[in-house]
């Protein structure tokens, strides 16, 4: 009775959001949007495999892999050490009060500010301000990924290190060892399989975002998609689909073999 009590409850406050998103799933049964929808889909077969077409994607699908790699070791130059000056496991002034306690609070508070201000931003703005400022190309995707993807991955790097077991590293702290030492002997080994699990990840979102922001001149397999779209050739927009399919396969398969390495 509570449980059903509270799947009702949560019923009550999504319903607002439902009629607000004018969201009625019995329009996608209409005959007219059938109709219409089954027009679109049927545009997508058979696949376009034209030799010189497929050179094109795989073109398309290196670039896109190079967007979303460089995109996140980007990141990763920027999500490192601002994880770490933010941990707070790290600090010694935790140790006990001191002259750098007042100092350490007064550095981690704009370090926090400035990871939530570059993860605020969708990636695809980004994008649209720096294809504005580099021009169009795959040089604007990696700057938009690398921003957005830093401050993201430093506040996920930061909460990883303080939810594992931090006594090891607190009490090399407490014995007159540098953070650095504290980090790589007393964190490191324990976080690194969750740390890296949650990289791959983003570097599979990082895939998915370089495509979304081909459609504003980024560069890869979506800017490839939207002339596809613009020229109404749904056999090419179908092969770029299922070559979008097999790369988050693959992203899948990345990430499964570096857990079981880091395990």
């Amino acid at each position: 009775m509570p449980r059903l009590a509270l799947v009702v409850f949560l019923l009550v406050l999504l319903w607002p959001g439902f009629r607000l998103t004018e969201f009625d799933p019995a329009v996608l049964f209409e005959a007219h949007s059938r109709e219409t929808m089954g027009k679109f889909v049927s545009t997508f077969f058979p696949l376009e495999t034209s030799a010189e077409f497929l050179r094109l994607v795989a073109r398309s699908t290196l670039e896109t892999l190079a967007i979303a790699t460089a995109g996140t070791a980007l990141a990763l130059l920027l999500a490192a050490p601002f994880a770490l000056m933010i941990t707070r496991t790290l600090s010694i002034s935790r140790i006990g009060p001191g002259p750098g306690y007042v100092l350490g609070r007064a550095l981690r508070l704009p370090v926090r500010f400035a990871l939530m201000f570059l993860r605020s931003i969708p990636e695809i703005v980004w994008a649209l301000l720096f294809v504005r400022a580099v021009g169009l190309g795959p040089a604007a995707g990696v700057l938009a990924i690398g921003i957005t993807y830093g401050g993201m991955l430093g506040k996920v790097y930061s909460e990883i290190l303080e939810s594992n077991d931090t006594r090891p590293a607190a009490a090399l702290l407490e014995t007159g060892s540098g953070r650095m030492a504290a980090f790589f002997y007393g964190m490191w080994p324990v976080a690194l399989p969750e740390l890296v699990s949650y990289t791959v990840y983003r570097w599979e979102c990082a895939v998915r975002a370089s495509v979304i922001m081909g459609f504003v001149g980024a560069g890869g397999l979506g800017q490839q998609m939207e002339l596809s779209l613009r020229m109404l050739s749904g056999g090419e927009v179908s092969t770029i689909l299922l070559v979008f399919l097999l790369l988050v396969v693959l992203a899948d398969a990345v990430s499964a073999f570096l857990r079981k390495v880091t395990a």
